[in-house]
């Protein structure tokens, strides 16, 4: 059979394969376009979920007769001035959308650049250009999508279900340019010079108001990384990655790297099964990344993907760990003085050591390494604050979880703060702390005098051998064993697993997505579970000193506002939330 070269409709339906998937792609390639040509209100307007319509209006630079007859070429681009591939700042750039849509649809396009004395009409069935009154900006009608191409008309879903993707894009490009006006079927609108935080909410929903904690760090090496944006509160999250948004270089993009990392910023504080909000915006040198890797160009490629990684891990965790007394000053003789919650003598100090406030049981596991830290056991510590001469009010100022009032069903304290009610969870704080103190310890490995062997495949031998560093410092530690297996000749102490299960798992994580948690995961849930082990129960009654320590204790841990699990730990019920309940 001899070599032919293929007829352009058919090259561009090819294409189309690639690039146009459904109505949501066609909005995202035309609205992209948009963008680049410097428009900042752009209307869109789809019918039958853009299987009868789409008409996509913006107020962008619009296009002189000669570029719009070239606009529906292959590979044909206003983009891309000094040819340079690895130096991308446009959002469309690749030349291939518009002939592709034209190739499986009826598409018009009416444009005018302002310098024309007249705007232009174009058929793209017929390449025509005719002049037309449009006055500025540009208008793209697409008719009839795969009317040219049936076959792709029975993989569309039904019509609310491809305008809710159709929605998803343009919460994705309005989220990318707060700059930028957006309106959708005329009901979903979004303000052009629109706060960020306002439009997240308008594209999350009202109850991420108030719960979004605030990103802005910078790498501080030559890499030049920046990390801004928001993500949510661990008590916040959803069912489903609906509400997570990422974007590099001001480009949307659905990376796993960036999701990986993100997953793993949240591991210690919220369900695996769970997932975070986030608007989260990574900027960086445009050669230490590749966005020419996809035709839809939402995969990336990062020169460093395990900077990367690592870079925002570390990143979202600094704000997921702040205390809510960050400073607090610790006394030097371990006294606390409290107040009498109950009594005829209110002001009275009352001198306690609080050295044992909750008896410590003793920890069997030998996961950790011994006498690391004397200090080390699961009591509740309470930094003392000195007893000075002003009035006893001041002995508890810096405190957000305010003074005891008592406990309710030996399940939950009750304190009070100068404009709040507070409910605090005595096990999930227990368990917060519990867990805390016992990350911050060193894995104690265990030598084997006979290694584990595990039979591999030689991919999955090179797969390990990547991440071997990052074993070993969760006390795994491994070699080849030839070609064809791995060799494990440390182990975590009291760590018992099928570990030919486990490797092969890492191996397969690596292979996929560069990198592995399998390990780090397996680590959180035997801390989880300790720490829920032996910690303060539901249903156990504590005296007012005990209280008053697992306060004071938990203001100053990090991830204090929830426990390992994601539930939170206490609750804030405003007074004035309370005079309406009695009508005040």
């Amino acid at each position: 059979m001899s070599v032919r070269l293929l007829p352009d409709y058919l090259v561009n339906q090819i294409a189309a394969g690639e690039v146009v998937e459904n109505g949501a792609s066609v909005v995202k390639e035309t609205v992209e376009n948009a963008l680049d040509a410097g428009a900042d209100q752009i209307i869109i307007d789809v019918v039958d979920g853009g299987r009868t319509l789409i008409n996509i209006v913006d107020n962008g630079g619009g296009m002189s007769r000669d570029d719009l007859e070239k606009c529906i070429q292959r590979h044909a681009t206003s983009k891309l001035p000094d040819d340079n591939l690895l130096n991308i700042n446009f959002m469309g750039f690749r030349g291939e959308a518009l002939p592709s849509i034209a190739s499986v649809s009826d598409m018009t396009i009416d444009t005018c650049n302002g310098a024309d004395s007249n705007g232009w009409h174009l058929d793209c069935n017929t390449g025509d250009v005719r002049p037309s009154d449009w006055q500025s900006g540009t208008r793209i009608r697409v008719q009839n999508l795969f009317a040219k191409t049936p076959a792709r008309l029975k993989f569309l879903r039904g019509d609310r279900a491809e305008t809710m993707s159709i929605l998803d894009v343009v919460k994705r490009l309005a989220l990318a340019r707060t700059d930028v006006g957006f309106v959708l079927n005329n009901k979903w609108r979004f303000p052009k010079n629109q706060d960020l935080m306002e439009r997240i909410v308008a594209v999350m929903g009202e109850d991420v108001r108030g719960r979004m904690l605030p990103v802005d760090t910078e790498s501080g090496s030559a890499s030049g990384m920046k990390l801004s944006g928001y993500i949510s509160d661990p008590t916040l999250r959803r069912a489903s990655s609906v509400d997570q948004f990422l974007f590099v270089n001001g480009r949307p993009v659905k990376d796993k790297v960036l999701v990986g990392a993100l997953r793993a910023a949240y591991m210690d504080v919220m369900h695996a099964r769970e997932f975070p909000l986030c608007a989260l915006y990574l900027n960086l040198p445009n050669e230490m990344v590749d966005v020419n890797v996809s035709p839809t160009k939402t995969e990336v490629h990062f020169l460093e993907p395990n900077h990367v990684r690592a870079f925002i891990i570390k990143s979202l965790r600094e704000v997921l760990a702040k205390t809510m007394v960050p400073n607090a000053p610790v006394a030097n003789d371990g006294k606390m003085y409290f107040r009498e919650s109950f009594g005829s003598n209110t002001n009275a100090h009352i001198n306690r050591s609080v050295s044992a406030v909750f008896q410590p049981r003793p920890v069997n596991s030998g996961f950790f390494t011994e006498n690391k830290n004397p200090d080390f056991d699961n009591s509740v510590s309470v930094h003392a604050v000195p007893r000075t001469d002003t009035n006893v009010d001041d002995i508890f100022e810096n405190r957000p979880l305010g003074r005891v009032v008592g406990q309710i069903a030996n399940k939950y304290i009750l304190a009070a703060t100068a404009d709040s009610l507070v409910v605090v969870d005595q096990h999930a704080a227990h368990e917060r702390i519990t867990y805390e103190k016992m990350r911050k310890h060193e894995i104690k490995s265990q030598p084997l005098l006979t290694p584990i062997v595990v039979q591999m495949r030689a991919e999955d031998v090179v797969a390990i051998l990547s991440v071997a560093d990052e074993m070993r410092a969760s006390g795994l530690a491994v070699d080849a064993f030839g070609d064809d297996a791995i060799a494990i000749f440390e182990k975590p102490a009291d760590w018992d697993m099928n570990w030919a299960n486990v490797l092969h798992d890492i191996a397969d994580e690596v292979r996929a997505y560069g990198h592995s948690a399998q390990l780090n995961e397996k680590l959180h849930l035997k801390l989880a579970n300790h720490a829920c082990h032996h910690s303060v129960r539901a249903g156990q009654k504590l005296n007012f000193e005990q209280m008053d320590a697992l306060l004071r204790d938990i203001e100053r841990t990090e991830h204090g506002g929830e426990c390992n699990h994601g539930r939170p730990v206490y609750k804030f019920i405003p007074l004035t939330e309370i005079d309406t309940w009695f009508e005040r």
